[in-house]
This record gives C-alpha cells, sequence and structure tokens, in this order.
C-alpha cells in the first residue's frame, strides 16, 4: 500500500479502489501537466452537495436564508484550511520546486483547494455515498456544534472581512429602484467590486435586508471564484 493510500485510510477512513485518483488529487499545478484542479472543481460542486443535504436534515425549522448562510459558514476556505491541517493535507502534496521553496505547503488557498480535490477524487473512486460519508466524517464535529444562523456574522460584514483578507477595499452598495407605496416598498440594490469587475443584484423589504442579499450573493461569488 502507497503512502497516499495509508494516509487516506488513517485520515479519511476510505480505501481507493483505484489509487490514480488520490495521486491525482494530491499533485498541484506546479508539478505536472496533470494536476488536480478538474478534480477540486468538482469536490467543491460535492462538498456543497453534502454539506446542504446535511443542514436540510438537521435543521427542519431553518429557512433558506439561514441554510445558507450555515453552508457558507461551513464550507468557507477558512474551514476547509482547519480541516486540512486536521488530516495533515500538507504532508501529502505534491508541488513544484518553486512552491516548494515559497512556502506551498502552507499557503491557505492552496491546502483549501487540495481538500477539495481530495473530495473529488473520492467521488469519482465511489460514488456519492462515499463522499457524503467521508465528508460528514471530516466535517462531524462542526455539524454537531452547528452555531445559531442568527449568531453568525451580518453577510455584509463577511464580505467586507473577506476582501480585507485579500487586501482589498470593501464592496460599494447602490440603490437601482424603488417601488411600492411608502409603507410597502421594495428596494432593489447591487453590491459592486469594482477591482474585479464583479457585482450582484439583490431585492428586499427594506434598503438593508436587499443590501445583505446582495453582499451574500457576492460572498458565494467570490469563494466560487477563489478569491
Amino acid at each position: 500500500m502507497s503512502k497516499a493510500a495509508q494516509w487516506a485510510q488513517a485520515a479519511l477512513s476510505y480505501n481507493f479502489s483505484d489509487i490514480a485518483f488520490l495521486h491525482l488529487a494530491l499533485t498541484h499545478r506546479s508539478a505536472a501537466s496533470e494536476h488536480n484542479e478538474r478534480l477540486e472543481y468538482l469536490g467543491d460542486a460535492v462538498l456543497e452537495l453534502v454539506i446542504t443535504d446535511a443542514l436540510y436534515r438537521l435543521k427542519p425549522r431553518t429557512d433558506e436564508g439561514g441554510l445558507s448562510r450555515l453552508r457558507s459558514f461551513l464550507v468557507r476556505k477558512g474551514t476547509l484550511v482547519e480541516i486540512g491541517g486536521e488530516i495533515d493535507i500538507a504532508g501529502q502534496l505534491v508541488l513544484g520546486s518553486g512552491e516548494k521553496r515559497t512556502g506551498g505547503h502552507q499557503r491557505a488557498s492552496i491546502l483549501a483547494d487540495t481538500v477539495e480535490a481530495v473530495l473529488g477524487a473520492v467521488y469519482l473512486d465511489g460514488g456519492y455515498p462515499a463522499a457524503e460519508q467521508v465528508i460528514e466524517g471530516l466535517f462531524a464535529s462542526r455539524l454537531k456544534s452547528l452555531p445559531d444562523d442568527g449568531d453568525l456574522k451580518d453577510p455584509k460584514t463577511m464580505v467586507q472581512e473577506y476582501l480585507q483578507a485579500q487586501g482589498e477595499l470593501p464592496p460599494e452598495y447602490d440603490v437601482l429602484k424603488i417601488t411600492g407605496k411608502a409603507h410597502q416598498q421594495t428596494f432593489k440594490v447591487t453590491c459592486k467590486v469594482a477591482p474585479r469587475g464583479i457585482e450582484t443584484e439583490a431585492s428586499g423589504a427594506s434598503r438593508r435586508k436587499a443590501e445583505q442579499q446582495a453582499a451574500f450573493q457576492m460572498l458565494e461569488l467570490l469563494q466560487e471564484r477563489k478569491g
């Protein structure tokens, strides 16, 4: 049994039928032309589905907005880096010489992406049931101690902190349109990150609610793009 296979057995409680999937998942693009970026893309989608499914079952009284906030809390890059540390993903990485010299084994984006790639590899190797079992195992303690969705940070604060961590300015919010009578208005707003050329649009019964929803959509967009 290879070192990678032994690691997967110990860290993931999973035995690969085709170990090539795992080797590919652990290979960064700096190391080979065949690397883990496609598996990362797949793993990201599988992770979101499994966590969405788990939250739907665990939180039967939580509405869509609350479930979305909890999902973002669980699958954000910071959580994946924490899990990567818990399973020593850094020790399994295959990096090119340049990335090794510049500390690629400790780079948050690489660690988070590799966790997702490994989940994609599990999905290809064993299907959804295997991926579900591995993901729920990795997230078990976090799923058992979920915060109340009302205790999570305001989406506007989360977006601002996310961008600040990248050395960027906060997003801009603009009101596009206000419709309805004074006591029953609907606000349509945009949330724009100008340097990246991206924006989201949302509506709400107040400017604050509309901005929060637009900010939440922006956070999801930024995370999808691995900003």
